[in-house]
Parts: C-alpha cells; sequence; structure tokens
C-alpha cells in the first residue's frame, strides 16, 4: 500500500514516522516548503541568532532514507481522487492508495489598505523568515499588527535587533479573547517593561508609502513612521488546495473521528483538519503543535488496520510572552458561567500568577492557569481528569512544582494566599 503525505510539518512527518514503527508500506512525504522536517516554533531563534536553520531538524538527514520515507520537494497542483493521483509542478505524477492531507495553516490577510505595499508581511513559513531578513534591513521602525503569539513572537524578533516595536492589537488587555482579565493585564504589563510601545484597544487604519511602506495611521488619527509591518492577525486552515475537489469544507477541512474526510482513503489532520464532532471540552480547529502530534500518531494507527478514533483529552497549550512562560489546562474561561469560579494568586513584583477554576456546586476542580510557573503537565491532566476537589488541589498544590533546583517555590507562597480565601 502506497501512503502519501501532503506536508511535512509536525503532523504530516509523525504520521509518516508512526507508520514506518507499524508497518512496511510505501510512504511518501511531499512539501514544497522545506526538503526536511523542521521545527516551526524555533523559526524565530533563527532571526534572533540564536541558532542556525539546521539546528531546527530534529532528524540527521540520513534518517528518511534509512527509514524508507520518501521526501518529494515540490508542490501539488491537482488532485484527482477518483483516479487516486496527484499532479506535481514539476510534471510529475504520483498515485496513491491512502491520501493525508497535512496542509497546516495559512496567514490570514490583512484588510487594510497599503496592505500590499512592500515591507508588509506576515510571519509563518520558511520563506516568511527568508523574506523578513531582506525586508527588515536597515529598518529603524517597525509596526506589529495584531497580537497573539505570533505578534508577539515577531515584536520580540525585531526588538532584538534593536528596531523600535509599536505593538497594535485591538483588543483592551493582550489576548485577552484567551486570557482572563488578571493574566491578559500582566502580559501587557510585561510587554511594555520589556521596552515594546504596545497600544491596546488600538487598529490601523492605513498603511502608507510609494513602493514600500513607510508609514501607518491609527484610528486614533496618529501617523506612526515604520518601514516594516508585520501582519499576524492570526492564521486559517490552508485549504484552497481541497476547494475545487469533491472533499467537504466549512472553516477546514471536515473529518470525522477517525480524521477521514467525506472521500474514501482520503485524511486530513493538523491544523488544516476540522473536526465534525469534538470531544467536549475541544474545539473543532485547534492549530497548537501537540494535537497535530496526537493525530499523525492516531492517524498512523487507522492507516495501518487498526482503526483508532481521535482523542486530545483534556485541553492543554503553552507559549511564551518575552520572559513570561505560560502554561494552561483544562478549561479557563475569560468570564465566569454560573456554574463555574476560580481562586487566583498573583506575585505582582515576581510577575508569577496561578489561577485554579472549579465548579461552584462540586468544588471539582476544571482547570489551571499558570504564568511566570511551571507546573507538572501529567499532575494537572490528572487531577482534572479524576475531578479531584478544589480542597485536594490546594492541600498538594506544592507537587505541581516543576521549576528547576534551586528556584523559589512559589507555590509555596500561592498555596498560604489561595487557601486563605478559598
Amino acid at each position: 500500500m502506497h501512503i502519501v503525505i501532503i506536508g511535512n510539518g509536525i503532523a504530516g512527518i509523525t504520521t509518516a514516522r508512526h507508520v514506518r514503527k507499524l508497518s512496511d508500506h510505501q510512504i511518501t512525504v511531499i512539501s514544497s516548503e522545506s526538503e526536511y522536517f523542521f521545527s516551526r516554533t524555533a523559526l524565530m531563534y533563527i532571526y534572533m541568532g540564536h541558532m542556525k536553520f539546521e539546528h531546527t531538524q530534529p532528524y540527521e538527514n540520513w534518517f528518511w532514507k534509512k527509514n524508507r520515507i520518501d521526501l518529494v520537494f515540490d508542490r501539488v497542483t491537482e488532485l484527482d481522487t477518483d483516479a487516486k493521483t496527484l499532479q506535481l509542478k514539476t510534471g510529475k505524477s504520483i498515485n496513491y492508495d491512502k491520501l493525508v492531507l497535512a496542509l497546516g495553516s495559512v496567514p490570514r490577510p490583512l484588510p487594510t489598505p497599503g496592505a500590499n505595499l512592500k515591507g508588509v508581511q506576515p510571519l509563518y513559513s520558511k520563506q516568511d523568515l527568508e523574506q523578513l531578513e531582506e525586508t527588515t534591513k536597515g529598518v529603524k521602525q517597525a509596526v506589529v499588527i495584531g497580537g497573539g503569539l505570533i505578534g508577539i513572537e515577531l515584536a520580540e524578533m525585531l526588538h532584538s535587533r534593536g528596531i523600535h516595536v509599536t505593538m497594535a492589537v485591538r483588543e483592551k488587555s493582550y489576548w485577552d479573547i484567551v486570557l482572563p482579565k488578571e493574566e491578559a493585564e500582566m502580559i501587557s504589563k510585561h510587554i511594555k517593561a520589556r521596552g515594546i510601545d504596545l497600544r491596546l484597544d488600538t487598529l490601523v487604519g492605513s498603511i502608507h508609502g510609494a513602493e514600500k511602506v513607510d508609514a501607518v495611521t491609527l484610528n486614533t488619527g496618529e501617523t506612526l513612521a515604520c518601514q516594516f509591518v508585520g501582519a499576524t492577525i492570526g492564521v486559517m486552515p490552508n485549504i484552497k488546495f481541497v476547494e475545487d475537489s469533491p472533499i467537504e469544507t466549512n472553516r477546514g477541512i471536515l473529518v470525522d473521528e477517525h480524521l477521514q474526510t467525506n472521500i474514501e482513503d482520503v485524511f486530513a489532520i493538523g491544523d488544516c483538519a476540522e473536526i465534525r464532532t469534538p470531544d467536549p471540552g475541544r474545539r473543532p480547529i485547534e492549530a497548537v503543535w501537540y494535537t497535530g502530534r496526537i493525530m499523525g500518531e492516531t492517524l498512523a494507527e487507522t492507516l495501518c488496520g487498526t482503526p483508532t478514533p481521535y482523542r486530545p483529552g483534556i485541553w492543554y497549550n503553552s507559549a511564551k510572552f518575552m520572559d513570561l512562560e505560560y502554561q494552561t489546562y483544562g478549561q479557563v474561561p475569560t468570564t465566569y458561567e454560573e456554574d463555574l469560579d476560580s481562586l487566583y494568586w498573583e506575585d505582582i513584583v515576581a510577575e508569577r500568577c496561578l489561577r485554579i477554576v472549579y465548579e461552584k456546586a462540586t468544588k471539582k476542580v476544571k482547570g489551571f492557569n499558570a504564568l511566570g510557573l511551571r507546573l507538572r503537565h501529567e499532575l494537572c491532566d490528572e487531577w482534572i481528569a479524576r475531578e479531584q476537589s478544589l480542597a485536594y488541589v490546594l492541600e498538594h498544590l506544592e507537587q505541581l512544582d516543576f521549576d528547576p533546583e534551586f528556584y523559589t517555590n512559589y507555590l509555596s507562597k500561592a498555596k498560604a494566599n489561595l487557601e486563605a480565601i478559598a
């Protein structure tokens, strides 16, 4: 059986590796972004001078041949699901028995006048990073449009090269569509304290320049001089390739619990996949690294004869806002419904905080948020899954501490404070 995977990100490559562990099937991975798999989350460190591109590749180049995974550096231009064939940009064609679409995301287009000027660009792909190297040469002032995770990464990258960065963020506090008020305000303060000109509740109305950007005008009427604009207003599933095919799409490529599309022998995983009926507490589209990995592992089982439903478990995510680490587990709403409440502790000076979300009626713990703290993933997951009580979690709170040896145990401070207000 020939399994063809389009996309060599974490989802596609995990599928290929696990299919090889489980079988002798022929495996082909096609990508037009890079010849070899690399860590997308490490791209920022190349620009900042901490790494070279080869350092972002988890496997040596010989790994793929040794494991009989054929890599094709090309672009798929046509898909015929009846004939089970793919047409490549170079003119070659490939037949498949099973097809895996791991197409990833694409940046949302910036709907702002002047967005087509030179010096205005997103940050997502390897090609975006290469373009960034060129477009930021000699730049002294930059404006990053949008917050979220990619926005702060780009701001940190530019700031590391001595470029003055203004961030125009439409939310009243940083990322407050995801974070509760206190956490959003802590991150906002942290960003400003690191030298970024963070403009909250602010939109860019227009971008100016002849051929290259030289200024932006904000919705406040203020005009800012700049030679670069980062377009980081989010990403969306990369589905344009299948829009003219019989494969059903909504926001993403629609798949069932086995990650199969409406077309037999065609599957979709990773950022481009939209689960028709997601598990409770999960979203139909989750463009995060670890869900792509789980999807790849799950699909490999199905492709190798053991149909396995996709079960991602309890929601988890982590990020880094400049020097401030962030972790979240389970349910942490931005505002609280009638059945949920939370306990919150904060050390303003040390920039640390912890939130524990629980059901009002049962006192069962439903989620955690942490900034500036490292929590033990397995314990957070276990306590939420076992529906441990708030009293139990507070009693054993210091067991969550995952900070390195000799670091201050802030959870002991948090415990005393939270027990006092519980």
